[in-house]
């Protein structure tokens, strides 16, 4: 009887791993930014070598991949969008996409022993579904970025990201941008945004 139980446990424990692994892997969303933060790691560490546009290059595919930077730029820029002319748009989804790569690239410049937090289970928020996660680095306290993410192209796609959980990004680009569409319209936030990429790139 005593040989029966301890087969039995330790075939229960010996499943444990696989069963935990299928839980943390059946929300696609959480997933895909499991996967993000997989490569974005694995180029931290290859930062030195790299350089920030070696880091801008190996990045760009995954970030265009993950997130939707059409979207984000009409969120960003607010009811003004539909005033713009097609070549504007087209101009501001690039140069906006340009800029939150080199973001990437610029802050995550080398890897100290930091590692990424995806909690398996998200929220949904009507269509939308949110995605916690933690920037665990030593010594210092964990930085938490939760992610908004919508059903796009057959996938999860993240429109907006919140800092400590709740400073929202595009709320904060919505701020900066109005300023410059006020004193100089699309063709001003295009170069200002070209410039700031370029700046992030030297």
């Amino acid at each position: 009887m005593f040989n029966f139980v301890r087969r039995r446990l330790l075939i229960a424990l010996s499943c444990a791993p696989a069963i935990s692994l299928l839980a943390a892997e059946t929300d696609p969303a959480a997933a895909r930014i499991r996967s993000f933060y997989d490569l974005l790691l694995e180029t931290m560490k290859q930062a030195d070598a790299l350089g920030v546009k070696g880091r801008f290059e190996k990045l760009a595919p995954a970030v265009r991949a993950v997130y939707d930077l059409p979207a984000m730029t009409r969120i960003a820029v607010g009811p003004d969008w539909k005033t713009f002319k097609p070549e504007q748009q087209t101009a501001l989804v690039e140069q906006f996409s340009r800029m939150s790569i080199a973001t990437y690239a610029s802050r995550f410049d080398g890897y100290s022993g930091e590692r990424f937090e995806v909690d398996p289970a998200t929220e949904e928020r009507g269509a939308n579904r949110i995605v916690r996660t933690k920037i665990i680095q030593k010594q210092k306290e964990p930085v938490t970025l939760n992610y908004l993410v919508h059903p796009a192209e057959g996938s999860w796609k993240v429109i907006d990201v919140y800092l400590s959980g709740t400073i929202s990004e595009l709320a904060t680009r919505r701020s900066e941008f109005a300023s410059i569409l006020k004193s100089g319209g699309a063709d001003a936030l295009i170069e200002s945004l070209r410039q700031r990429t370029n700046k992030m790139l030297a």
